[in-house]
């Protein structure tokens, strides 16, 4: 067995010697057997150790592949704890170095630390050195091949050193960190005053200037005829202003203040993040949100933007048929800017229909409820409005009348200001603007005079009593000739006359004729009687209305004086008058 190892010796140191490509295989063998030795440590650990042949021969090679390998120092406050000689992953042993220097550089600066936090593990593969559930250095196998011991021991080995320079360093620094924490308070607390000087410095100079720009920047607002603030009231509102904005800038420094200094101490550190959580997170929540709404946000401009195009086109071609520029056969051009107006809405009502899942909440209880709270509420209070609305449309397609006509509605005439969905505006000849629902329109009767006005005239007519000694032929010819004197009145179709009535007194004549003017109609009837007076006066007829009762042995006429012959002598006595006047 002697003979056998060494042997195995001399074999292994000559190919130490050859050339570098010798090496890997050299490593192998070197595996195999700390391999061997990992497997059988729990039994054969005592026979293991007194193989001194075996470890001899393992020593010598790890002492001869170290001497052919450049590792890197684990360097430590100017000491060399131990070499590192082989990569780890994709870590190579410089990186390797680095890292276990940055963590242990935590550990140390760190507020708070637990000696009793420090220990060692080994897993299957690897074994660690730790704090708490921080991982300070990783050990394989092959490190352990390189210091000629097994992983087990080697991990206590450089844990020890390494939990050795912690609690160095952290003894050392106790004192110094609590003098720099306490510099820093002293630092945080001087900018504070600083800070709130420069505030009061800031309102002080800024009190000073409003009063030099009252009159000139700090000038009244008015509304109209009503003045909202002179300059005293502008400045009142201005200096409030400013002192509102240096109470809030105080409250924000001093709410910066305490996160600054709470977290420079480890039992109050919590409370920092507590504090400035109270800001960061909803400034946090609210960016997060906007850059989340952002794909919505292009979605929803999409849809506005296709909508409000085609609207745009729609709206061309109303104004087109609204001129008569293009006829469609069984649409009138009345038509167009009512069914636009619908379209436009019914468009608009889809788009925010197609919006509103990209809306930002809308998938919120909150949001629900109030949809539907608000439609609750429209569907109750809206009733009497849905009905105007329906009977907007109806009208509107029925054509009774259109702006400017003169139309009657009930005991309202006049002319048609506007027409909209909900209610018509009528004024009246005495310059009265009227309401109408258009329910009320749609359930009762409506005239429309100037329809046929338009076309061939509509007829205006009047009344007037004559008595039975005027033949009917002369009075016939007198309410012609009073229609053709009067302007606005069509000669063609000409005027007639219609006998209505044989009454006990006198005989009723109605005069008929047609007018274009439908808007002229109180102007046309006011003319039309003058003409008729002034008609049967100069041909002495007597208006019988109101009654009369004459006694014909030279009664006094009742034609006015200055259609009288110059030698007419009026009677002395008195005329009896009876009926309504």
């Amino acid at each position: 067995m002697l003979r056998f190892f060494t042997s195995l010796f001399l074999l292994l140191t000559a190919f130490l010697v050859e050339a570098q490509t010798q090496r890997d295989q050299q490593l192998q063998q070197l595996r195999d057997i700390t391999t061997a030795r990992t497997e059988r440590k729990m039994a054969e650990l005592e026979q293991q150790q007194e193989d001194d042949g075996l470890q001899l021969l393992v020593d010598s090679l790890v002492t001869s592949i170290q001497s052919d390998l450049k590792g890197s120092p684990l360097v430590l406050n100017g000491d060399t704890l131990f070499y590192l000689y082989e990569r780890l992953g994709s870590l190579s042993i410089e990186e390797r170095v680095q890292l276990i220097t940055k963590r242990l550089e935590e550990v140390i600066e760190a507020d708070v630390f637990y000696d009793s936090l420090l220990y060692t593990s080994s897993q299957l593969q690897v074994s660690e050195v730790r704090y708490d559930d921080k991982i300070l250095m990783v050990i394989s196998d092959n490190d352990a091949i390189y210091s000629g011991k097994t992983r087990f021991e080697l991990v206590e080995i450089q844990g020890e050193l390494l939990f050795n320079y912690i609690r160095e360093q952290r003894a050392a620094s106790t004192w110094q960190r609590i003098g720099l924490k306490i510099l820093w308070v002293t630092l945080v607390i001087a900018l504070f005053y600083l800070i709130i000087k420069g505030i009061n410095r800031l309102y002080a100079y800024f009190n000073r200037r409003l009063v030099d720009w009252k009159g000139r920047y700090l000038t009244g607002f008015r509304i109209g005829n009503y003045q909202l603030f002179d300059d005293d009231r502008a400045l009142l509102a201005a200096v409030w202003i400013v002192k509102a904005i240096r109470i809030l800038l105080i409250l924000i420094s001093f709410y910066l203040l305490l996160p600054v200094v709470f977290s420079l101490f480890p039992f109050t550190k919590s409370l920092a993040d507590q504090l400035f959580g109270y800001v960061l997170n909803p400034l946090k929540a609210i960016f997060q949100s906007i850059l989340a709404f952002i794909p919505n946000l292009i979605t929803i401009l999409i849809i506005y933007t296709v909508t409000r195009y085609v609207i745009r086109f729609l709206r061309f071609l109303a104004g087109e048929i609204d001129k008569g520029e293009l006829s469609i056969p069984g649409f009138f051009n009345e038509w167009a800017l009512p069914t636009f107006n619908i379209v436009r809405f019914l468009l608009y009502a889809f788009m925010v229909i197609v919006i509103f899942p990209y809306l930002p909440g809308s998938d919120s209880k909150v949001f629900q409820g109030v949809s539907v709270f608000l439609g609750i509420l429209f569907s109750l209070g809206s009733s009497t409005a849905i009905s105007n609305m329906v009977a907007g449309l109806v009208i509107t397609y029925m054509r009774p009348f259109r702006i400017g006509d003169r139309i009657k509605v009930g005991d309202v005439v006049g002319d048609v200001l506007e027409k909209d969905m909900l209610v018509t505006r009528i004024r009246t000849p005495k310059n009265e603007e009227v309401t109408i629902p258009n329910a009320t329109i749609l359930n009762s009767s409506s005239v429309n005079y100037s329809k046929k006005a338009r076309e061939e005239g509509v007829i205006i007519y009047t009344t007037a009593t004559i008595g039975y000694d005027v033949p009917w032929k002369q009075v016939h010819e007198l309410m012609i000739s009073a229609a053709l004197r009067t302007e606005h009145l069509e000669h063609e179709p000409a005027p007639f006359v219609l006998q209505t009535s044989l009454d006990d007194f006198y005989v009723s004549y109605q005069l008929n004729a047609y007018t274009k003017r439908a808007d002229l109609m109180p102007k046309l009837y006011s003319a039309l009687h003058a003409h008729i007076q002034d008609a049967f006066n100069e041909a002495g007829v007597e208006i019988m209305s109101p009654h009369y009762k004459t006694l014909r042995d030279g009664n006094q006429t009742t034609i006015p004086a200055n259609y009288l012959p110059a030698d007419y002598q009026a009677p002395s006595f008195v005329v009896k008058q009876e009926g309504k006047s």
